[in-house]
This record gives C-alpha cells, structure tokens and sequence, in this order.
C-alpha cells in the first residue's frame, strides 16, 4: 500500500502477509520502552433503565408505590425487577428559594474526561440540557431560541433543576456545565449572537421546478451533503450520550432545531445508533421545532425569488413544502418518541417544552432489569410496564435496542469498532500483542521506520477446512508525531490459509510492515483483531528517530533476526530489510534456538573516503577484491559477552565500498551460527568503525539462547 499523507510523511509502505515464527517468549525491545501496556480492565453491564411516571384518574403524580407494585414485560415476557429507585425531585422543588436551600452547584459532567468520574451530586435533581443547534438556522431563529431558553431560565427556572448550555455551528461546543446558577445560564445564553448560524442548511435536489430562481446555469445536486448534514446533527447527539451516560438519574435534554432532513439509508442508521446511545445513557430527548407556525404561500416566501416553472400555479409548490416540511420534523418526531420525551410542532409558544419537562421528571421510578434475552442482536425490544392499581396511568417509553455483539456487527459498525478501539486511551489486552520497531536513512530528511507486529498463535481462533487453518485478521494502527498529530496510518485485512501440518497454534504469526518519516518523536499505536470472535488486543510504545546528521558515525538500527523469507511482491523498494526478493524477518524477541542462524543486519551512511587504499586482498563483505583508490574503509565484528567474559568474537569485516549509492550506504548483513554457543543470555555487541574518520560505534542489544526442545521418546516397536 503506497498513499500520500500530510504533514512530515509522504509515503507507507505494508508487507501483505504475515510470517510464521517457532514460539517463544516475547519481550519488546524498542528505544528502551519497556514495551507492556496498562491492561484495561473490561466489566460489561446488561441493566437497562426504565423511566416510569405514574398519574392518578385526575392527573395527580403518585409516589408510593413500592417494587413490588410493578411488573415489567419485555416483548411480552416478565422480567426480574432488579434495581428500584424513586426519585422526587419536587421535595427540592418546594423547599424554599434557590438561594436559602441549594446555593450554586459546583461539579462538572459534560466537561469530564471520558476515564474520570463526573464530580456532580445529582440526587433528587433535575437535569436539564438545553442543545441548540445553530447549524442551518435563521439569525431570526436563533433569537427566538435563545429568547425561549432565556425567558424560562429568568421566570420558571426552579431550585432543582440544574442546566447545562451545548450548541452545535461549526463543531460542537460546551457553553456551560450544569449549574443552577441563573446569573451564569443568564450570561451564556446572551453570548450566543445571530451570527452563530453558518450556513449548513440543507442544498437543492438537482432539479430545477419549483426552485428559487438564484440566475444559475443549473441546480447543483447536493443530496450528498444533504446526507452527510443530517449524519453531522445525529452523531453530535450521539457524542453527548456519552457523557451523559455517567449518572443514572434521568436527563432531559431539549433540542432547538429547524429540522433534520433524511436523505438515505446511512441517515437511518445514525438515527438508530442515535437513539439507542440515549437510552442506554438514560436521556429522554425534547424537540422543539423552532421555525414556529409556518404558512406556504404558492408563490414562496416573500425573502425568497421567484420559483422556477409551474410549481407556483399548479398547487405543487406548496404540497412539496408541506412534504418537506412533514419529513424533517418526522426525524425530530422519532427522537422523542424513541427516547421517552415529546416533540413540540406548529406552535409559536415555546414555553410548553419547558413546562412538560419539569411536569415529566418531578417525581418518577426508575426500574432496571437485566433481560432474560441472551441474544445480542441489535434488534428492537418492545417494553411494556403494569401496576397492580387500575386506577393508575403510567408514562414510560416503549421499548430499546438490544447490544449486538460481534457476529451481529455489519460491516460499517466493525470498521468503525476498530477506528475507536484506535482512539481510545485504555487498550484492549484480550489478544497479545507485541511491536518492535528499527530505523534507516532514505535521504538526510526522510527515514524508513520497519515495524514488526507478533501474535501468538495461540490466540488466533483458526477453522479447519480442507486440511487448512484458515483465519481472518483486521489490523490498523497509526504514527503520531510528538504523540498529537497523525503522520502516518496503516489499515489492512489478512487472510491466514496455513497448512495443517504446520502446527500454526504453537508458533507465532508476525506482520511487517513500516512507515516514511522525518527524524523526531512518534508514538505508535497499533490494534489488530481476529474475525471469529472478535477478541481485539493493542500494542502503543514511543520511538526516537535520531537525526543521523548530528552524529559522528551515522548508523542505523541493528536488527536481529533468524529467517529470511522469499517476497513476491516487487514493489518493496523503499524497504531496506529485502534485498534480492529476499526479506530479513526482524526476531523482535531476541530468542533463538542452538540450531538457528543469526541474521544481522544494520547500515554505515555517509562514510568518510582515504587517499590511501585498503590493503590488498582484504575481505570486503565476504569477498575479496582490490579496492580503489579514495574508497572508504568501515570495520566491524560481533561479540557475544556474558557479564565482563567474552565469550564468542567473529572475524572482522571490511567494507572498502558504498553498498546502496542512492541512499550512500554501506550495508552490513552478518551470519553467525549459534550451534557453538551454549544456551543462555548474552549481550550481542556489534563493533563498527569508521577508519578514515576515526568515528566509531558499539550498540549492544540482549540475546537469550534457549534450550534445545527434548526429543520425543522412541514408541514401542520403534527400531533403534
């Protein structure tokens, strides 16, 4: 995969495929990260709430009924009653002025970050969120909104309800955390201006009849906006969810809109995902249709031009107002009634939204179960609740959509799991995961960053099919530079069809790919998954591109490895690890087997040229030759120490010649055998100095030898 990216980066590479390793112990060694991440520790609730107000035959609120007073159906069938709260927020609400039995509230919900507790004592409280959303209105619009919100908070405002301010132009935006304090409400209701409007109202349809004449060559067909403005209103709904979701009590949240237009399936499926995120978070949803009582005169408003054809003559126009018009409040429509609130249409009275608010969550039950349904299949529940008292009527919303669990997940929903596992802070551990990471020069400005990702075998669920192990892995990951901005992402699918005979659950499946960067700090973030039951692990550690141009001796990364691997694909130019359609597979684990070999590999840049020549006959990388005059003249060896004993030293090697001329490097590939070495830890020291420079290095890197496996006994009968 080869695609440009901005800022410092221009381009990434992926190896597509993964390589299988003889297990072993994996330890990370990157920079000297200690390479093991802060597990997160997954705890999965099923409780679902239910909001219940009851009224006596004259419309009174009842508050003495007791659990047991209740039965709660789910399509049909009883639930168990497992959590029974009451909760009266009239008590407040008639205890005496604001200032004598509440002062100001102090705590903070909306602006909480998502791992810390919300510091808001919400008990017997009402909490109300006023959402305007100022994307497509009307500077006359945005006045009558505020105006409404500001009217209420000066006169009908009581000392139980605490109110929170969010509004939704250009991005969205917390103006004020909940707080009962009138002056604060008052001060950031009066900031927001007419001018908060910026113009996402929804486009034309691309056809000319029955539009506002504007002396265009033609109508633009904007339905694709139209779809994405409608996603952008859903989803920043569903982001305040979240933050919602933190206290159990019942929110209100009022929305200000001129309507939301649906213009395709993707619009439904954020609708959906919209709603079920406010019921999970225990949130009923109001909306006010702030555009009023609204009349269509055949020929437009009298603001807007002259309509293009007959629309105006025939009646057309104004049933086409009426239908848009009916269509982007059916969506507002569905908010509500999905959610438990109520929508307020046609009526030039706002105060009523205000006034069933504060009616619906006086006094009410909050009943959770946990349903008898295993099934995570996404689908709607229909809730039904009864009293043992006929004389009762209950309000309480109709039903919910269930959890879906992986196997449930459709394609869209999976890759959007990925993208937020990929942004969230706490990582995912089911699956191991382990990364190491090597650098080497491009140019003086660019460095190619060689990443080795390592899963278990172990781990991977595989599904045997015609003697075959086939399995399915999803992999993305990303670069960020300094640890904010994104320089570099990785995205891929692989698919595993391994010989049976190769016993791929006792060995290790590696992923190689890499990443263009410029010198400086990354952090590396990466999460694969595999595709049969979801399980999902990640891996993040910091790496440190040195700039090579402020060191005497300019060398790469040593890499360590025990298998080269033939590649058929061609197109691996920029990575330094093949060379001749073979690929140097970096052992990120540092174990080796007495049997192995081990493959080193690490470049000199830039080395400095003699006027005096080698001495004749020197083995200048495995070969004898003659070298020029001028040439350069780079030595190294390796060592294998054990505390201050060296234990094992390689002949020197002597390199009178640039290696790769585009990139002027001189390439180093080592290839010792381990079967002389006794098993154990070593330090591999890697020797390199520059002659003419008179520069050196001496990186060192751990190596653990391990035991030979056993050998299986001889069966009965076996001949010796």
């Amino acid at each position: 995969m080869n695609m440009p990216l901005p800022g410092k980066i221009f381009s990434i590479f992926t190896v597509a495929g993964l390589l299988l390793q003889a297990a072993a112990p994996v330890i990370a060694q990157q920079s000297g990260q200690a390479g093991i991440n802060e597990a997160r520790i997954r705890v999965s609730s099923e409780l679902v709430l239910v909001n219940v107000v009851a009224h006596d035959k004259k419309g009174n609120l009842v508050r003495d009924l007791k659990k047991g007073d209740f039965t709660l159906l789910e399509d049909g069938k009883k639930q168990e009653i497992a959590t029974f709260d009451f909760e009266n927020v009239d008590e407040l609400a008639t205890a005496g002025p604001a200032e004598e039995a509440v002062g100001v509230a102090g705590g903070a919900l909306l602006s909480a970050r998502k791992q810390a507790e919300p510091s808001l004592d919400a008990r017997d409280r009402r909490l109300i969120l006023l959402f305007f959303d100022f994307s497509a209105m009307d500077p006359e619009q945005i006045d009558r909104s505020v105006d409404a919100a500001k009217k209420f908070v000066d006169t009908k405002m009581q000392p139980a309800d605490l109110m929170a301010l969010v509004s939704l132009a250009t991005n969205m935006r917390v103006d004020l955390d909940f707080t009962d304090d009138k002056t604060k409400l008052l001060a950031a209701l009066t900031a927001f201006h007419s001018g908060q409007g910026q113009g996402f109202e929804n486009g034309s349809t691309g056809s000319a009849e029955g539009a506002a004449e504007t002396s265009g060559a033609f109508s633009a067909d904007d339905t694709d906006f139209n779809t994405f403005n409608a996603d952008r209103k859903l989803l920043a709904l569903q982001s305040l969810m979240q933050a919602l979701g933190k206290l159990p009590q019942k929110k209100s949240l009022i929305y200000f809109s001129n309507g939301i237009s649906q213009s395709g399936a993707d619009n439904q499926s954020a609708l959906r995902a919209t709603t079920a995120a406010a019921v999970k978070a225990n949130v009923s949803i109001y909306s006010l249709d702030i555009r009023g009582l609204q009349a269509f005169p055949p020929g437009g408003e009298a603001q807007s031009a002259s309509l293009h054809g007959q629309s105006a003559y025939s009646g057309q126009s104004v049933l086409n107002d009426l239908s848009g018009n009916a269509a982007s409040q059916e969506t507002l429509a569905t908010l509500s009634s999905d959610t438990g609130g109520k929508a307020f249409f046609d009526s030039n009275d706002f105060s009523g939204v205000f006034s069933q608010v504060q009616k619906d969550s006086s006094a009410y039950y909050v009943l959770g179960f946990t349903s008898n349904n295993p099934l995570k299949d996404g689908r709607f529940r229909r809730l039904k609740v009864q009293v043992n008292r006929t004389d009762l009527k209950l309000d309480f919303r109709a039903g919910y959509y269930a959890g879906r669990d992986f196997e449930h997940l459709n394609r869209a929903d999976r890759e959007q799991q990925l993208v937020d596992e990929l942004d969230t802070q706490l990582p995912r551990v089911d699956v191991p995961l382990y990364a190491g990471a090597a650098y080497f020069r491009q140019d003086d400005a660019h460095y190619y960053l060689a990443v080795a990702l390592v899963i278990p075998g172990s781990q991977i669920p595989f599904v045997t099919e015609k003697e075959k192990d086939n399995a399915t892995i999803d992999i993305i990951g990303e670069a960020l530079e300094g640890g904010k901005l994104r320089v570099g992402q990785l995205r891929d699918t692989v698919k595993l069809a391994v010989e049976s005979t190769q016993q791929v659950r006792r060995k290790n499946v590696q992923y190689n790919t890499g990443f263009v960067l410029a010198p400086g700090s990354y952090h590396l973030k990466f999460i694969v998954r595999e595709n049969q039951s979801g399980r999902m692990g990640s891996f993040e550690t910091d790496v440190q591109i040195p700039d090579l141009r402020k060191t005497p001796l300019k060398m790469s990364s040593v890499v360590l490895s025990s298998l080269r691997a033939p590649v058929a694909n061609k197109k691996n130019g920029a990575n330094p690890l093949v060379r001749d359609q073979l690929e140097l597979v970096p052992n990120i684990t540092h174990v080796f087997a007495p049997d192995q070999h081990l493959y080193l590999q690490y470049e000199v840049y830039d080395a400095a040229k003699g006027k005096n020549p080698a001495p004749l006959g020197a083995n200048v990388q495995n070969r004898t030759v003659k070298p020029a005059k001028d040439s350069i003249r780079v030595f190294t060896n390796i060592e294998f120490l054990q505390g201050a004993t060296k234990i094992y030293e390689s002949k020197p090697v002597v390199a009178n010649e640039v290696t790769a001329l585009d990139r002027k490097a001189v390439i180093f590939q080592m290839d010792l055998p381990l079967e002389a070495l006794k098993p154990g830890l070593y330090l591999c020291q890697v020797n390199v100095i520059d002659d003419v420079a008179g520069s050196f290095s001496f990186p060192r890197l751990p190596l653990l030898i391990r035991e030979s496996a056993p050998s299986k006994p001889a069966e009965r009968g076996d001949s010796k």
